[in-house]
């Protein structure tokens, strides 16, 4: 009889057969979601959602030369490298723990947060959830959610991008009040590395960003990244008009580093709220619309589970990440919270197109 264990595991070990990538750019949502769909109580479909979702995806890439602790810096942010850096990620964790490899990469990845339209560090989100979970279940250290922080951590080094201009957070907004005062950029509908280009040029994003309050106690930190989360999550019910795909991984993005911070060493986690934060700065100026338009659907008479029910339904990939970040609001929130994130979430099932 399988087990929900079992079934990400599984799902885990098809994927892996695949690339990070497909039709040269696309990321490779499958472990993300399938990860979502286990830990929200829809394990059962995750191979039938897979049957469908596989058919895009292609082979993984070959290698083409051995990275080593003396070359990686020149493989750093090149993409036709992936799966040497797959590969080199897979020898670490074979040899240290899985805590101290990614303790030690994590301040070098982070610069690069933006790579990929963020889908790097979203991965990698998933990828240690995955494991905290099955430490709690088995205490092992190896298998496929191993692998797959391997696979994710590989991604992030090939696609490794940094903004166009760097970001100092030194003022005193909570993350509510900084993105409400985010400006977009002037071309939208654009692809990421397009939009971020603008940011130089976009009067006022700059100390718009900056204002952040980021506190350097660890605690503090972490509340002020779980606040960002939030206030994404439940400014993508305003504005997920603009680019409805694209804008969930302002909420998506920070939850990934938020899902990461109990893997880290507590020193790491005031900059990386303040990599977060300048991650979905970026990408809402990018992707947000300019106006709220329509309200969001009225969540207040459905559970938690309904909602995430109706993503998986579905389909889209984005529509059940969006959910999952949107239950991990509600479940911390108070009453108004809830609803309002839940609201967002059945909002972006209703903006992405289904693939059916």
């Amino acid at each position: 009889m399988d087990t929900t264990h079992g079934t990400l595991d599984e799902a885990l070990q098809r994927l892996h057969a695949s690339g990070p990538e497909f039709q040269g750019f696309l990321a490779n949502h499958g472990p993300m979601a399938v990860e979502a769909m286990v830990r929200n109580g829809q394990a059962r479909t995750v191979h039938r959602w897979l049957d469908s979702y596989e058919n895009k995806l292609e082979d993984a890439p070959r290698a083409r030369a051995r990275i080593t602790d003396d070359n990686w810096r020149e493989a750093l942010g090149d993409p036709g490298r992936v799966a040497d850096w797959t590969a080199y990620f897979t020898q670490l964790i074979g040899e240290r723990p899985w805590r101290e490899v990614l303790a030690a990469w994590w301040p070098r990845l982070l610069p690069g947060i933006a790579g990929a339209a963020t889908h790097t560090v979203i991965r990698l989100g998933h990828a240690v959830r995955g494991i905290l979970d099955e430490e709690g279940e088995r205490g092992e250290e190896e298998g496929p959610r191993v692998a797959e922080l391997a696979q994710a951590l590989g991604y992030w080094a090939a696609r490794h991008l940094a903004l166009p201009l760097p970001v100092h957070p030194v003022g005193q907004a909570t993350p509510a009040e900084a993105l409400a005062a985010i400006p977009r950029v002037a071309r939208q509908r654009v692809s990421a590395l397009e939009g971020y280009e603008q940011l130089p040029g976009t009067p006022g994003w700059l100390s718009a960003t900056e204002a952040l309050h980021v506190p350097a106690d660890p605690e503090a930190a972490r509340e002020g990244l779980t606040a960002l989360v939030r206030a994404a999550t439940l400014n993508y019910a305003d504005y997920g008009h603009g680019n409805a795909v694209m804008l969930v991984h302002a909420a998506t993005a920070p939850n990934a580093v938020l899902r990461t911070l109990p893997a880290l060493p507590r020193e790491l986690w005031a900059s990386s709220f303040a990599a977060a934060w300048a991650a979905t700065s970026a990408v809402t100026a990018v992707f947000a619309a300019g106006m709220p338009r329509r309200p969001a659907p009225n969540a207040s008479s459905v559970t938690p589970e309904e909602v995430f029910e109706r993503a998986v339904a579905h389909g889209d990939e984005h529509a059940i990440k969006f959910a999952d970040t949107a239950l991990d609001v509600a479940s911390s929130g108070d009453g108004e919270t809830r609803t309002r994130a839940l609201s967002a979430a059945l909002h972006a099932v209703q903006l992405i197109e289904g693939d059916g």
